[in-house]
């Protein structure tokens, strides 16, 4: 009985062990001292990620855990999860001078001062048919959603990418307020380049991007763009949280909590009425597990006319651009092509 005993607890130690060497640490870099605000926000939302939309075969308890931390949130105050938006970091993926592509680097700032960095990307070859204004999704930074639209200086137009506060080089920490004033500069910025014909501007966003673009129009002046593409975008920010709390049975009684959770500030849904007379493309995979094909199709039944539909069957997040199926990408490219040609032509 002992020895069968001791065979028991050493098993469950060995389990133990191995279960420690494949559960990733929790690190923060060197900018993002313990017990600062940045800390604070990035345990959270790593603690979020791992915890509420584990990978296969991490249990039960995880799923536990991951509801006393939203319960803690909840305690916290409302919108205390909106910061699990946003995964920024500092990283270097991308330069397009390695693939001899011409490049600027440029930089302006928000109307709170805060200093944010881009890139412009001008047609290869020149002369421009027009500028797209891009605005990417939530993670990293410009320079690994570069890869988005690197093809668009091929097919003669001019590319500007910019990053968020506390994205890449860009100064600060970003908040929801922050990307909508963020995205509003980036505007005011691309349209007063000399370089630039402010009559033929084009905006594109993927994910969050498409988020804080519709804000950033809806709440100014829509007029700015000749048109608006939208690929795998929410309709609101409190939709797209209960729509993955009620993914799972283990969060499904919590989705009420969404609604105190995360706030609706310079939500999509809050800015579509704006939009009227504003040509919109809306590209959707109906297999995008990050944000739910139903929010793409509420968001494009929302948005005033004229307005177009693409269901990218079996696309997962922003596979339709850049998906790695080089036929279905070229295909749905061109399709972004043809809308944005339609947005161009002045004939009556």
């Amino acid at each position: 009985m002992a020895r069968h005993r001791d065979q028991k607890e050493k098993s469950r130690e060995e389990k133990g062990a191995t279960a420690a060497a494949v559960t990733p640490p929790i690190l923060l870099s060197p900018s993002e001292t313990a017990g600062s605000p940045a800390a604070e926000s990035v345990m959270l939302s790593r603690l979020v990620r791992g915890f509420l939309w584990p990978r296969r075969g991490r249990g039960k308890v995880r799923m536990l855990v991951a509801t006393v931390l939203l319960v803690v949130l909840a305690i916290g105050g409302c919108g205390s999860a909106n910061r699990m938006f946003y995964w920024p970091n500092r990283q270097q993926y991308n330069d397009p001078a390695r693939e001899g592509v011409t490049y600027e680097n440029v930089t302006f700032a928000a109307e709170d001062g805060t200093r944010l960095h881009g890139w412009f990307i001008p047609a290869q070859p020149g002369p421009p048919r027009a500028t797209v204004i891009y605005f990417h999704g939530n993670a990293q930074n410009l320079t690994a959603h570069y890869e988005f639209v690197a093809w668009l200086p091929r097919e003669g137009y001019n590319a500007f990418i910019f990053d968020y506060r506390g994205y890449g080089q860009s100064e600060g920490q970003v908040t929801r307020e922050g990307t909508f004033l963020d995205s509003v500069a980036a505007l005011e910025y691309i349209r007063g380049r000399d370089d630039v014909d402010a009559g033929r501007l084009l905006a594109f966003g993927q994910s969050l991007g498409g988020a804080c673009l519709l804000a950033a129009l809806g709440e100014t002046d829509p007029r700015q763009v000749r048109c608006v593409a939208l690929e795998s975008t929410f309709y609101s920010y409190q939709g797209v949280a209960r729509a993955h709390l009620a993914a799972s049975w283990l969060t499904w009684l919590l989705q009420p909590l969404s609604w105190w959770l995360v706030t609706d500030d310079h939500s999509p849904s809050r800015s579509l009425d704006r939009m009227a007379g504003v040509p919109m493309l809306v590209m959707h995979g109906d297999a995008d597990d990050i944000v739910p094909f139903s929010q793409g199709r509420k968001l494009f039944n929302r948005a005033p006319e004229p307005k177009r539909f693409i269901h990218v069957p079996g696309g997962t997040h922003c596979e339709g651009t850049g998906g790695y199926a080089s036929a279905d990408r070229t295909r749905y490219r061109r399709q972004l092509l043809d809308f944005f040609d339609e947005c161009l032509d002045d004939s009556p």
